[in-house]
């Protein structure tokens, strides 16, 4: 299994990202095997252990599977115990990597009968690449253009039945024809803290981490919903419990080194108080162009639009209209600013 690691400096210094850094490469031994021990996103899991049973009692392959959500949220792991419930390999590949539909056929024409091939930011394929993959979908099978010219020659040929899961932020930007050729298109929620309470304790677990309940809920209601980041901060906490504590992880030692990791009790880091910080006091609250605040705060606006904004959106402190961003009440609120009413506080339809 390979995992692409982010190696951007910004993100790295961000404890609250939600894509892959160096300091997760112990992840993959906290991730579950069985559909069993997977905790949260309820409905997802009712429905697939059902596709699973019955592509087992039918003895064929589970059908295509794609799935979606928010980065952090478990759809790699998703593949994974798919393949072990199906008791088959599966092979992990991103849309990146997949070059040209050379790379494609050598990855499709490898696999075993029922295998699964796991295509990570399938959304990112390139355009030949994946009309390679529509009758490898469909038919099982591979057209292969052989010469160049006149004495160019077509010949089919004929793969295994497999599984092809797939796994976007961005379900939006996937070609309609690519995504009707999935039969199971299951959506990644968030997870709720009671939910990321249970993943928690369990990762301390595997860890030898000595967590009480208190300590593991104040991580869990801290972690912005992904169990990528709570795992990340259990790690971090880890360490603060251990040099300046008694080595237990306790509500007040979570609260004492979140405290000192910045992040506040809704999972705002530094970075997220600042941005909305700049709005209300340097602009007024808003509206403020992208680049204008990147630019402000130092900051590349695409970090801005893909990592920050996200949660401030979700959870109400940030309004986006077609004139800029806007701090909504909630934002001024919670950092103790005084709320005039003004057009920062205003929603636009």
């Amino acid at each position: 299994m390979s995992i692409e690691f982010n190696d951007v400096k910004q993100e790295e210094e961000r404890i609250v990202t939600t894509t892959l850094s160096r300091e997760d490469e112990g992840e993959v031994s906290l991730r579950p095997k069985k559909l069993c021990d997977y905790h949260g996103q309820v409905k997802a899991k009712e429905n697939l252990s059902v596709f699973i049973e019955a592509a087992q009692k039918r003895c064929e392959p589970l059908d295509h599977v794609l799935l979606y959500g928010p980065p952090g949220l478990g759809k790699t792991t998703l593949a994974g115990i798919i393949a072990n419930e199906m008791n088959v390999n599966v092979r992990i590949t991103s849309g990146p990597a997949i070059e040209k539909p050379g790379d494609l056929a050598a990855l499709l024409t490898n696999l075993a009968p029922n295998d699964i091939l796991f295509i990570d930011e399938i959304h990112r394929l390139n355009k030949s690449v994946e009309e390679i993959l529509y009758p490898a979908m469909e038919d099982y099978a591979l057209d292969i253009i052989i010469g160049k010219g006149p004495a160019a020659r077509s010949i089919r040929l004929d793969l295994p039945k497999f599984t092809l899961v797939g796994a976007t932020t961005r379900a939006g930007q996937l070609t309609t024809p690519l995504r009707d050729r999935f039969g199971v298109i299951l959506r990644l929620e968030l997870y709720t803290p009671d939910e990321l309470n249970t993943i928690v304790k369990r990762s301390a677990e595997i860890l030898g981490i000595d967590i009480d309940e208190d300590g593991a809920y104040e991580i869990a209601r801290r972690s912005r919903g992904t169990p990528r980041i709570a795992n990340r901060i259990l790690r971090r906490v880890r360490d603060f419990a251990e040099v300046r504590s008694n080595g237990t992880v306790s509500s007040s030692v979570a609260d004492m080194a979140l405290n000192s990791l910045e992040i506040d009790k809704l999972g705002l880091d530094a970075t997220d108080r600042r941005m909305l910080h700049h709005i209300i006091t340097t602009f007024g609250g808003g509206p403020v162009g992208l680049d204008t605040l990147a630019a402000t705060i130092g900051e590349e606006a695409i970090t801005l639009e893909d990592v920050v904004e996200p949660f401030l959106l979700q959870n109400g402190f940030l309004n986006r209209t077609p004139r800029g961003r806007c701090a909504t009440q909630k934002a001024y609120e919670h950092l103790g600013l005084p709320y005039g009413g003004g057009q920062g506080g205003q929603m636009e339809f």
